[in-house]
């Protein structure tokens, strides 16, 4: 059963209204009007034009920072609050659907959905600093500029591209872009500092920076005041220019880092633990560790550190992190228990605990109820330079448009391959090719010559339009259009590979009965499958008997939802049935959909008994 966060509603009209908590420093400009510039207790966040800005559109996200409070919607779309700009809020006008946004002091950030990242500051674009321009063009390399993750620094910007390189652009006063500061003190120009990289940590007032290889090892540069970068007691630079690698680090993996102005923490799943839970099916226990100044309060502990160690308290020991946020010298954790717990700098109240007394460690505080029935961990903090908030944001929902997207980027599976003008090959799955292209034996080979004619961008996009048939680039469209099952849905691509046994390459068995399946769609709609197909332990048999509590007619129902995302006609719905599909979307960790197969089969057992 999910765990609930200080609610007993049990409506599911409220799940359209945003959920939002604030406190702290309420001020340039106010971002909520006619109460106090310091807000110590938590209390609702509103907008002020309901209309406008909308609470039908679920908050996907909330980023802030001392000039700016950006929200982004589920929607696309994302409003900015900013400074000094008689507290009405703008929206972002950027034409491109906004996957994600970061502000920090002096930039702003956006993340589209085409890969492209738009910014805007004075150290970005001084001539004029509110306007947006692309920056990830600007990288000296065109086939690396198609952006996977985005992440802020002080006055700098880090870009992590699809190939796994990273870029930073800004200032680089402290030697944050990894760059002697004496040769450069900034540059509006993306520089390329490490390849083979899979994470970037940094933080909206920090200027630090942690990168993470593909090996699983940290390195950090840029500011060391107080041993920040956690090299130890024998690094007392108070600059690192050049990227340096973290030795003593804690075992385990690295879920997160977050930076303050002067400290770091990070997050991490315990090593031992995740032995323990391997064959328990359950979560290994999650850490947190800080380094840095413990004088600012910003350490969870009384003493300073210049290597990373555990934050301790029974207010969580028993707990397991779900997400923390760190500002400029505060920091919020919410717990698996329905805890938020705060410590750190508290002048403006932004620790929430009806004071503005700083904390030096842990303290939980008090939550008005919020008016969600929902699991906890859709619940996320975001900590500003001097303030806070708590929102709830629920988990998105997949399609199958969505599914075949996630699928192109899982390269284990692919069995084709394409050149792109300059010689980059690009992997594709004959399967979801053979049925979005037209049926002709001859469309591949066309489809191979236009690829062989455009960058690699280009070609990722292509690919992206064939696989969702959503028309993302109408210039490359109009080249493809006459080679892709233009009026086919995503739906009835399913339908047909349901319908075709001889596509089926899997076999499960229950009781007496046979299901096949394409591995293909197995893993794109089932975790279950995906961690049994991806492991490097695969058991390489076509078959397997499967144990799950579905009777034969549940599975009926479950094997033409993972195709259709409908409910198969003909088939009479119980009480049980609703029961078993319910364990079983648990069982085969069924991707979220939209809508929820749960919902419909509630609706039709309903629609049912009124007949």
């Amino acid at each position: 059963m999910n765990s609930k966060l200080n609610s007993k509603s049990n409506s599911k009209s409220n799940q359209k209204t945003n959920d939002c908590l604030f406190f702290g420093k309420n001020q340039s400009p106010k971002l909520i009007k006619n109460e106090l510039d310091k807000i110590t207790k938590p209390i609702q966040f509103k907008f002020e034009n309901e209309n406008e800005n909308g609470n039908e559109k679920q908050i996907k996200q909330i980023l802030t920072a001392d000039f700016s409070t950006i929200f982004l919607f589920e929607n696309g779309k994302a409003i900015e609050y900013l400074k000094n700009s008689n507290q009405n809020p703008q929206k972002i006008q950027i034409e491109e659907n906004i996957q994600k946004a970061i502000a920090c002091i002096g930039n702003e950030a956006i993340l589209t959905s085409e890969g492209n990242v738009f910014a805007k500051g004075e150290n970005i674009n001084p001539d004029n600093p509110n306007q947006f321009i692309n920056i990830s063009s600007l990288i000296e390399d065109t086939n690396d500029r198609i952006i996977q993750d985005i992440v802020t620094g002080d006055r700098s910007i880090y870009l992590l591209t699809s190939n796994h390189n990273v870029y930073g652009i800004g200032s680089n006063y402290y030697g944050q872009l990894g760059v002697d500061s004496k040769t450069m003190k900034t540059t509006k120009k993306p520089i390329l500092m490490m390849k083979n990289v899979s994470k970037i940590f940094s933080g909206n007032t920090s200027n630090h920076v942690f990168l993470l290889n593909s090996n699983q090892e940290l390195f950090g540069c840029g500011s060391n005041y107080h041993g920040k970068i956690g090299l130890g007691e024998s690094r007392k630079e108070r600059k690192i220019q050049k990227l340096t690698q973290i030795q003593n680090i804690p075992k385990g993996k690295i879920i997160d880092i977050q930076c303050g102005y002067w400290h770091s923490i990070m997050l991490i799943e315990d090593e031992e633990s995740q032995n323990q839970n391997q064959n328990q099916n359950q979560n290994p226990k999650r850490k947190l560790y800080s380094c840095g100044n413990y004088q600012s309060n910003g350490l969870g502990k009384d003493e300073h550190t210049d290597e990373f160690t555990e934050i301790k308290s029974s207010l969580f020991e028993n707990d397991n992190i779900l997400d923390f946020s760190v500002g400029y010298s505060h920091t919020l954790i919410l717990t698996s228990n329905e805890k938020v717990i705060a410590f750190g700098w508290n002048y403006f109240g932004q620790l929430g605990t009806g004071n503005t007394q700083n904390q030096s460690i842990p303290i939980q505080i008090e939550l008005p109820k919020l008016r969600f029935n929902e699991d906890i961990s859709n619940y996320h903090i975001s900590c500003g330079f001097d303030n806070s908030f708590l929102y709830y944001s629920p988990p998105p929902f997949s399609n199958l448009e969505e599914d075949l997207i996630k699928l192109f980027e899982r390269k284990e599976f692919c069995d084709i391959s394409f050149k792109t003008k300059n010689g980059e090959v690009i992997e594709a799955h004959k399967l979801i090719l053979k049925y979005r292209l037209n049926q002709n034996q001859n469309q591949i080979e066309k489809l191979k010559e236009i690829i062989s004619k455009k960058s690699i961008k280009e070609s990722n996009q292509i690919f992206e339009m064939i696989y969702s048939n959503r028309i993302i680039n109408p210039e490359l469209y109009s080249e493809i259009k006459e080679i892709i099952n233009l009026n086919e849905k995503i739906e009835e691509t399913m339908k047909i590979i349901y319908e075709n046994e001889n596509e089926k390459d899997f076999i499960i068995e229950r009781k007496e009965k046979q299901y096949k399946f394409p591995k293909l769609i197995l893993i794109m709609r089932s975790e279950l499958y995906r961690g049994m197909f991806l492991s490097v332990t695969e058991d390489k048999s076509n078959k397997v008997t499967d144990y799950s509590e579905l009777s034969n007619k549940s599975f009926q129902i479950f094997e033409y939802w993972i195709y259709s995302n409908q409910i198969k006609d003909g088939i009479q719905i119980t009480k049980e049935i609703i029961d078993e599909i319910e364990t079983g979307v648990d069982y085969f960790q069924l991707n979220q959909t939209n809508p929820n197969l749960i919902d419909l089969l509630i609706n039709k057992f309903n629609n049912q008994n009124q007949n």
